[in-house]
């Protein structure tokens, strides 16, 4: 997953260094031409930032200049720089926004359309929020199973026709790979609090050949090697409307998770009220339409082009996709961890 956000542990950075292109670049309050607000991890490749920040500078002549930073290396950056910041606003995984509000690096801003995002979602004081989100899903090379069908639930990955064709990242050591298992848990009837249906069921799917992959498996697919990731959705899109892949996403019967993804105010932002009104376009109609063309779910229930929405599975199976309590999601990993390590792994 590109922006990997479960804190496994914060990015390390050369802190020294982290930001100080943008900073000389800043300068000015918000609004009017020549104007800029800093931004962190905000990609031009991701999530349609380079198109939204384009349509944001000609809507309020304020530059927001990319940002190739991940969500731990945001976060290091601005523990670094508390004393005197250098960015307006960050973009990063939900867990990081809770790490984030512990640390006093964020302050609190409710823009337009606040109270339409889901209370699990959002800080109440609005010191971070979400803006979109993903889902964990199958993405299957059709081509690659030849006459075999798409798995269409969790339960069909064990059946033996599936036998060494399905992966997903090691959840000891990639985010995504850790959401896989809270969702399969999650779809087992388990909870945060309650690991042993997710176990049970993980300890099947290893005896049934599944393949962990040492990083983003997106070549993997696509060239066959491995017919079935467990993965985000977006990913799988990219896969079959950017790469012409062979690729069905499919999210499963019993459920999945959602992967959301937050925006904060910095504490004593030297440009905050640009930052807010970049904030405020990511969540108006426009901003989240746009979310939607880079294969992200918009967090508010806005209209979205035909053209686009057709590309998405029908909004009755996003239907299946559940929050849980992020932060505490973040708390009980290393415990998981333990157990997937001396249960799962040594059979």
């Amino acid at each position: 997953m590109k922006r990997g956000w479960l804190g496994l542990t914060l990015a390390v950075a050369m802190v020294g260094m982290v930001g100080c292109s943008a900073a000389g670049s800043a300068t000015g309050a918000a609004g009017g031409a020549g104007k800029m607000a800093i931004v962190y991890n905000n990609s031009d490749e991701w999530a349609s930032f380079g198109t939204i920040r384009q349509a944001f500078k000609e809507k309020t002549g304020i530059e927001v200049p990319n940002d190739n930073k991940n969500s731990g290396q945001s976060v290091t950056a601005m523990i670094a720089e508390k004393d005197s910041p250098i960015a307006d606003a960050v973009y990063y995984g939900i867990v990081f926004g809770s790490q984030a509000v512990e640390k006093d690096l964020v302050e609190g801003y409710k823009p337009p359309h606040f109270d339409e995002i889901p209370a699990a979602l959002k800080d109440p004081d609005g010191k971070w929020m979400t803006v979109h989100y993903g889902a964990i899903s199958f993405i299957v090379n059709k081509q690659a199973l030849g006459s075999t069908p798409a798995p269409q639930s969790w339960a069909d990955l064990l059946k033996p026709e599936y036998k060494g064709k399905v992966g997903f990242l090691d959840p000891s050591s990639a985010a995504v790979g850790y959401s896989v298992t809270v969702a399969a848990n999650l779809a087992m009837g388990g909870d945060l609090d309650n690991w042993n249906p997710g176990i049970d069921y993980l300890k099947k799917l290893e005896a049934n050949g599944v393949i962990h992959p040492k990083g983003t498996a997106n070549a993997k697919v696509m060239k066959g090697e491995i017919p079935i990731i467990i993965d985000a959705d977006f990913n799988g899109y990219k896969m079959k409307y950017e790469e012409n892949g062979p690729i069905d996403v499919v999210i499963p019967k019993e459920g999945s998770l959602k992967l959301p993804y937050a925006m904060s105010i910095i504490k004593n932002a030297p440009h905050k009220e640009a930052g807010q009104q970049y904030l405020d376009f990511l969540l108006s109609d426009e901003g989240q339409q746009m979310f939607a063309k880079g294969f992200v779910r918009p967090i508010r229930n806005v209209q979205i082009p035909g053209e686009v929405e057709s590309k998405f599975l029908p909004a009755a199976d996003y239907e299946r996709v559940r929050d849980v309590d992020f932060a505490k999601m973040n708390q009980v990993q290393n415990a998981f961890i333990e157990r997937w390590k001396s249960e799962v792994l040594a059979n």
